[in-house]
């Protein structure tokens, strides 16, 4: 759209973009941080005492490369989902007899973590119940928190994420939307509030640590 603003890393070709300048401003000076081509420029030691890890996949929807190559890597790793059992902590299942359910209005509880319980985990991210699977999946995080039965999967969270905490998640069989964002390194978010501010459904709710 005309009135994006838009920042490219002259160092990995990442081109972020958002609607909001003071946003795009703080998604720019977090990616300059973290951005893993200028961590190798800064510290050249490293990389010859360490092996070189390939840099973290950012979401198709937010990534551009001038390599088509590169672009579709990211996106296959971005939005596969392992097997249940694939990974260690996980208990939930994504799939079951829930399907006499309807789709919810947001926004998500603020309350939730003193209405709910903790029903299991999902690759290490606690699930609050209730839950019936695939129609009724709860509440997701514990300081990144997604309601699951309000997420439409519009992906503007990821788009708005400077630090790159979610992923997609498939998620067949629930009535608002067949995939959900999965905040796969919630341990990384930075309480910028961007993803919370820009959900259209209101069903991001970030916590502090410790609350």
């Amino acid at each position: 759209m005309s009135s994006d603003s838009e920042y490219v890393c002259l160092d990995c070709g990442c081109l972020l973009v958002h609607t909001n300048p003071i946003t795009l401003e703080s998604m720019k000076d977090v990616h300059n941080q973290l951005c893993p081509m200028k961590r190798q420029k800064a510290t050249p030691s490293q990389i010859l005492t360490q092996p070189q890890a390939a840099p973290k996949a950012m979401p198709a929807t937010m990534t551009k490369t001038a390599d088509s190559a590169a672009a579709a890597t990211a996106t296959s790793v971005t939005t596969s989902t392992p097997a249940i059992g694939a990974s260690d902590n996980t208990t939930i299942a994504l799939s079951g007899n829930g399907t006499n359910y309807s789709k919810q209005e947001g926004p998500i509880d603020p309350e939730f973590k003193s209405k709910r319980q903790v029903v299991g985990t999902f690759r290490g991210i606690k699930v609050w119940g209730p839950i019936d699977p695939p129609g009724q999946l709860g509440v997701w995080g514990t300081q990144v928190t997604v309601d699951y039965d309000i997420c439409i999967a519009d992906g503007a969270c990821i788009e708005a994420c400077p630090v790159n905490v979610y992923e997609w998640l498939d998620t067949p069989g629930h009535p608002s939307s067949d995939k959900k964002t999965f905040m796969a390194r919630e341990k990384d978010c930075i309480f910028c509030m961007a993803c919370e501010n820009v959900c259209p459904p209101q069903c991001v709710k970030i916590f502090q640590k410790g609350t």
